[in-house]
């Protein structure tokens, strides 16, 4: 083998052993138009991110990109983790909703996944901004993320039967929904006491095979919410399934 060659393979095979050491890798995609090429690739990068606008998806996130912090990716994980819930009963909860984006977007795959209407997406936040916040577990103060109000959120998401609103502190604002029976959560409410509070009152009246989605859990400027929700699932026996886009999962069984 030619010097030049033996030197080439060295080096490919040093920067592809160093990437897979980082769970990296270097892919080569067949070309369009060869035979076994593969579907939709141009939503490889290298894999397959159907959240960089494949199907019916870019529909939803195009309600929510206006109005919400949530990037394109975990709008993606809300959209099939609702579609995955929907097989079970019960009512979806936003606990944590700020401008509504998030919540125009679920509002929307319910009313399509669910024409009569007999589900309900019911909104919980201040719409005022952030709480005392807990000066030991927690990065943000109170006052975070006051940028909003109810008649502004209400403009976003609609006044529909379908949807309900619940200004005011967690946990006060579930008072009155003890019976309620649920099949999806998305809990962002970013610090300690809250994330704690709605996993307290909505995992038990979470259906079997439903599912909580912590949008905040794996951000370096949430880490309250993060032991908050690891506190808790170890008391009842769950495990948060981590996803790289910094989300966490928890489904009841």
């Amino acid at each position: 083998m030619p010097a030049s060659r033996s030197i080439r393979t060295f080096v490919d095979r040093a920067i592809k052993g160093g990437l897979r050491r980082a769970g990296l890798g270097v892919y080569r995609l067949p070309k369009v138009g060869r035979a076994g090429a593969i579907p939709d690739a141009t939503f490889y990068r290298p894999l397959f991110s159907p959240w960089l606008g494949y199907g019916e998806f870019e529909r939803y996130y195009a309600l929510a990109a206006p109005h919400t912090l949530v990037s394109r990716d975990r709008c993606y994980q809300l959209y099939t983790l609702l579609r995955h819930a929907l097989a079970v009963p019960g009512d979806v909860w936003e606990c944590g909703v700020y401008r509504g984006g998030t919540a125009a977007m679920l509002a929307a795959i319910l009313a399509d996944a669910d024409p009569s209407g007999a589900r309900r997406l019911h909104l919980f936040d201040t719409f005022a901004g952030m709480p005392e916040t807990d000066a030991v577990r927690d990065l943000h103060e109170a006052g975070d993320f006051a940028t909003t109000s109810l008649d502004a959120v209400r403009r976003v998401v609609g006044r529909g039967e379908r949807v309900e609103y619940h200004p005011g502190y967690i946990p006060d604002t579930f008072a009155g929904l003890e019976d309620a029976r649920l099949a999806f959560v998305h809990i962002d409410v970013d610090i300690y006491r809250s994330v704690l509070d709605s996993c307290a009152f909505t995992y038990p009246r979470l259906s079997t095979g439903g599912v909580i989605v912590f949008d905040d859990y794996g951000f370096p400027s949430c880490p309250g919410a993060r032991q908050a929700v690891d506190e808790f699932a170890r008391e009842v026996g769950a495990v948060p399934i981590v996803l790289p886009t910094g989300q966490a999962v928890i489904i009841r069984h």
